[in-house]
């Protein structure tokens, strides 16, 4: 199976086949050069695709790495036989970066404030990693080559001044999340029965919700509600927030199986 058919066979649509083509031209690259090769910053639907195109590729040495231990952008890299993980990730001209912005006032700064700002000086989504977005202060995860672009440039975040510092990936102080664990069983490990444990809704509502587009399987928008659900995905639901299916335990002497699922509140 040449290139163009192994994009056509594993791309969803056309918008995921570019970003596959993407991923495989760092692939070759890395291949051909012996160099380290990376991507931008994929969505969790992305990287679920680029895992896929890994696969079929006979898993060459790579890795997933968005900055921190639990980012959900992450770019991949692809390694020479030379190179160990460490050696890319700890590097002094490492590809991810981050800085910190601190607000000036007392005016109360969302994500989408921090987001909007930084996109509004021209630079696009996949340039930028997570914003870990505090009491009073937001740390960004990006690119170093567009580093220079916020140092430079941003100087205010809605009606906030803010000021902009360089940060040690090794000093990253994510906000606390606060999480609810909820164990239940399931009579299958179905989308909407799943997803009514962890959102804690009624099936049938569930399945409506599901069936109107509202939810999304490992980023990815996903209108079955009889799809099949595996151990370390994540749900996230318009209007109700995030889940992860964290363990599939067993099944109950009623036969059901049981399930342990982690709800960000």
């Amino acid at each position: 199976m040449n290139k163009t058919e192994l994009l056509t066979k594993l791309a969803a649509d056309a918008d995921e086949r570019l970003v596959l083509a993407r991923v495989m031209d760092k692939l070759e690259f890395t291949q051909n050069r012996s160099v380290p090769a990376h991507t931008f910053f994929l969505t969790l639907a992305q990287q679920e695709a680029a895992e896929r195109l890994i696969a079929a590729c006979g898993h060459p040495a790579h890795l997933f790495w968005g900055g921190w231990e639990k980012a959900e952008r992450k770019l991949v890299a692809f390694l020479p036989d030379w190179m160990e993980p460490e050696d890319f990730t700890d590097s002094e001209d490492a590809p991810i970066t981050a800085l910190t912005l601190t607000p000036s006032g007392e005016e109360k700064l969302t994500h989408r404030d921090y987001l909007g700002a930084i996109l509004g000086l021209g630079l696009t989504r996949e340039k930028i990693g997570d914003l870990l977005v505090g009491e009073g202060v937001c740390q960004v995860l990006l690119l170093r080559e567009v580093e220079h672009v916020l140092l430079t440039q941003l100087d205010q975040v809605g009606r906030a001044r803010v000021k902009v510092t360089a940060c040690p990936l090794s000093e990253l102080q994510p906000p606390e999340q606060k999480t609810k664990i909820i164990r239940d069983t399931v009579a299958a490990l179905r989308l909407d029965a799943v997803a009514s444990t962890g959102f804690s809704l009624s099936r049938s509502k569930m399945a409506s919700l599901i069936s109107s587009k509202k939810l999304t399987l490992n980023g990815r928008e996903c209108d079955k509600p009889d799809r099949l659900v595996e151990e370390g995905d994540v749900l996230t639901c318009r209007g109700l927030g995030k889940c992860v299916l964290t363990e599939v335990s067993g099944t109950s002497k009623k036969g059901r199986i049981m399930i342990v699922m982690e709800r960000y509140l």
